[in-house]
């Protein structure tokens, strides 16, 4: 009798390492990856999204970023980083803000990213490899360390902690590599109506857009995954 052969569905992840509810919506898509374990395999690759492209080198005081960008108070700024720092408590990450705290440059830790996913092996057996391990580390760089992201000593320390090569990674940022690459794929999830972050594609085809919690994942996946192939 043959084995029967565990399903696997692709994810792939359009977001921005300055996005708060990215990493939130991820450490909550952990969580169906386990529901699902012994059921359902996963593949799971990132992909640029700029919140603020223009963003200067400089960057921005985030408080004032936030007022400026949304048209709110500063009373409410506090209040809206309150809840998605308690929110990021119970998932086990940390939102340590400081007064200092600034919004950045995202494009070159795309780059970066970029690269870390085309060194992934396409049919690599785990569902994440160094790409997400690099994507974590960033947001911790930048929404617990208060690191600068888009400082390119600050993105080769992050990209040779979680195992790439430094020097490769500084080679990249010094150059205008992976851009070309970042640019086309921004403009194709941009094509496809992705206009907000974070968002899911399972499966090629089906959105889930937004931090969702996983009871919505897990419902999209056994309706549209598991059951027509039951």
């Amino acid at each position: 009798m043959a084995e029967m052969r565990t399903p696997r569905l692709s994810v792939d992840i359009v977001s921005d390492v300055m996005c708060p509810w990215c990493i939130i919506g991820w450490l909550k898509f952990e969580r169906v990856m386990d529901h699902f374990e012994g059921r359902l395999d996963f593949r799971v690759q990132w992909h640029p999204f700029e919140l603020n492209p223009d963003m200067p080198p400089e960057g921005e005081d985030a408080a004032a970023h936030v007022m400026r960008k949304y048209g709110i108070s500063a009373e409410q700024s506090r209040a809206n980083t309150g809840q998605l720092a308690a929110i990021a408590g119970e998932l086990g990450f940390a939102f340590n803000r400081g007064p200092d705290f600034r919004m950045r440059n995202s494009f070159d830790a795309h780059r970066l990213l970029t690269w870390a996913g085309a060194s992934e092996a396409p049919d690599q057996a785990a569902p994440t490899g160094v790409q997400t391990a690099l994507k974590l580390a960033l947001f911790r760089a930048h929404f617990t360390d208060n690191r600068d992201v888009s400082d390119h000593d600050v993105l080769a320390d992050v990209a040779a902690s979680v195992g790439l090569d430094r020097a490769r990674a500084a080679a990249i940022l010094a150059s205008d590599e992976f851009g070309a690459m970042v640019r086309t794929e921004e403009s194709w999830w941009a094509d496809r109506n992705i206009t907000g972050v974070p968002a899911f594609i399972l499966g090629g085809q089906m959105l889930v857009p937004g931090a969702q919690d996983p009871e919505v994942f897990i419902r999209v996946i056994e309706k549209k995954v598991l059951a027509p192939a039951a």
